[in-house]
């Protein structure tokens, strides 16, 4: 019976999602289309960097425990692979290339070894951490426009519903109700891109600051375990 009713009140009008999107003005359509590109988009970052930085958690885990598991510096970086090191490997690798170059061929200490190591090291963290917070610009701009384009939609749709009653000359609801729903839809999928694209943005941000500080903090202590051991060569 409430169906009945309401298709009766509706007068049979298509209210469905793909009803609204097809009966929209042009505008609307491109403003629906890029807030859909815009939430997909939005949800292949999400999921990829929850995935990566789950992966990059357990890679720091390991490598710091056969880092500091005593094993020679020299079998660690020989045996790390070429192509698939994680972020705290390659900062790693970038310090013992670096250690290997401050040795002339007689084996002489090169002088300023320290601060090549060092600034070495923080290039290596400075360009992982960039890294790390790849596309989170993406989902801040999302986050922070998406309500707007939504808006935008809805300012054209209630345009067109308003030039409708010009033109018909009648204020009946269902002149009015089609082009207000199909507004309204553009603002409903503003804030379903943009919501989940801030509490992402603000999760995986905090991920991302928490696994630099660790690769700063990785870089300090390597430094200068490298520090002492150059200062005993260099008696």
């Amino acid at each position: 019976m409430e169906t009945t009713a309401v298709d009766a009140l509706s007068g049979g009008i298509d209210f469905s999602v793909l009803g609204l999107f097809t009966r929209a003005h042009w505008v609307v359509q491109a403003v629906i289309l890029l807030l859909l590109v815009a939430s997909f988009w939005s949800w292949a970052i999400i999921i990829e960097k929850i995935i990566r930085y789950r992966k990059m958690k357990r890679a720091f885990a390991s490598f710091e425990d056969e880092f500091w598991s005593g094993a020679s510096l020299d079998d660690l970086y020989t045996g790390l692979p070429e192509n698939k090191r994680s972020p705290i490997e390659r900062v790693f690798a970038a310090g013992m290339k670096e250690w290997r170059r401050s040795f002339e061929a007689g084996g002489a200490l090169i002088s300023g070894a320290n601060q090549r190591i060092d600034r070495t090291m923080s290039v290596a963290v400075d360009r992982e951490s960039e890294e790390l917070e790849s596309w989170m610009g993406f989902l801040a701009t999302v986050g922070a426009i998406a309500p707007f384009i939504g808006l935008f939609g809805t300012v054209w749709g209630i345009k067109n519903s308003f030039e409708a009653i010009a033109v018909s000359q009648n204020t009946n609801l269902s002149v009015v109700a089609p082009g207000i729903a199909e507004a309204l839809f553009a603002t409903a999928l503003g804030l379903l891109a943009a919501i989940p694209a801030v509490i992402a943005y603000n999760l995986l941000s905090d991920r991302a600051s928490r696994l630099s500080n660790r690769l700063d903090a990785f870089a300090d202590e390597f430094s200068t375990l490298l520090s002492r051991q150059l200062e005993r060569r260099a008696r």
